[in-house]
């Protein structure tokens, strides 16, 4: 990895903020879709066109337009324990998502057996279900991903590089990892490359792939640009919005001025916040490749049009 001085990392950061923001102040915001006749999403409590969305349900009942709302752009979605997808063809898009405190081992067992079964793109749970997530999917195609630094980000950028490092080594193949927005907002460029780079140093030594957590709800425009600029030198594989525990989650605009900064070369996931059809559609247009939410992107039991009662918010 190239060494790159704070006062190099200064320039960089302040010469990017202008372009970005003198460009999006010159531009429309961009415009939220159309209510889309597709789906991927995600909803508390709306319904679109005839289709209940309370707790993701539309995905359930409107598998169709979950296919058309991936076709437009979406690389991977979020499910919740109980959401298995009607079109097979859809889960390999989703990260199959339980990451809330008080998740028992039989819930967790359950997210595993959905995803080994309908062949989800990976399990999200807290580090201390690796093993246990590990030793279930082994031999599927299912990777299991954890949450590293969560939900706050503010402990020492080796804390967070062991806690990833155990996690791989008990079997964790994706690693989300929460930044350190103390540093951000200090604009101590050195600590939070420092921080960032640790945590993708240790999981690219194993092909693991490592995505940046902001919490985009606490920070300005500026401290956004300079957060993915910083997380694209530190070799970063996704950017990623929000934690879901932060009170707040992705816009349309955070997405696509995020996209502005990271260029095509690595991912950006919205993640929290996506509470309807237009919402997710926003975020796919503004440059979102992967889709989060609170609850989870309900893709539901269902080939077999089973009714599941929701179990509640994934994160």
């Amino acid at each position: 990895m190239k060494r790159v001085s704070n006062a190099e990392f200064e320039q960089m950061v302040n010469e990017i903020t202008r372009q970005v923001i003198d460009k999006m102040n010159t531009q429309p915001a961009p415009a939220a879709a159309a209510p889309a006749k597709s789906s991927a999403s995600v909803s508390h409590n709306h319904a679109v066109d005839g289709c209940d969305c309370k707790d993701g349900r539309c995905v359930r009942e409107c598998a169709d337009r979950v296919k058309q709302f991936v076709n437009t752009g979406a690389g991977r979605i979020t499910s919740g324990l109980g959401y298995i997808p009607r079109d097979l063809s859809i889960a390999r898009l989703i990260d199959h998502t339980l990451l809330k405190p008080d998740a028992s081992a039989a819930e967790i067992a359950q997210l595993c057996k959905e995803a080994r079964e309908y062949h989800f793109a990976s399990v999200c749970v807290n580090s201390t279900n690796v093993p246990l997530c590990a030793d279930l999917l082994k031999g599927s195609d299912v990777a299991v991903c954890t949450v590293v630094g969560f939900p706050l980000g503010a402990s020492p950028a080796e804390v967070k590089a062991y806690e990833a490092q155990l996690a791989i080594q008990n079997g964790a193949t994706e690693i989300d990892m929460v930044m350190n927005i103390g540093a951000l907002k200090s604009r101590d460029i050195k600590a939070l490359h420092h921080d960032i780079a640790t945590v993708v140093k240790n999981c690219h030594a194993h092909n693991v792939i490592c995505k940046v957590i902001f919490e985009t709800s606490k920070l300005n425009d500026e401290e956004k640009v300079i957060a993915c600029q910083v997380s694209k030198v530190a070799g970063a594989d996704f950017v990623k919005t929000s934690t879901g525990f932060g009170g707040g989650g992705a816009t349309a605009a955070d997405i696509a001025l995020m996209r502005k900064v990271v260029g095509p070369e690595i991912g950006v996931k919205a993640s929290g916040g996506v509470r309807n059809l237009e919402d997710a559609q926003a975020m796919v247009q503004a440059g979102a490749t992967r889709i989060g939410a609170s609850a989870g992107v309900a893709i539901v039991k269902a080939e077999r049009g089973e009714t599941v009662a929701a179990s509640g918010k994934g994160y």
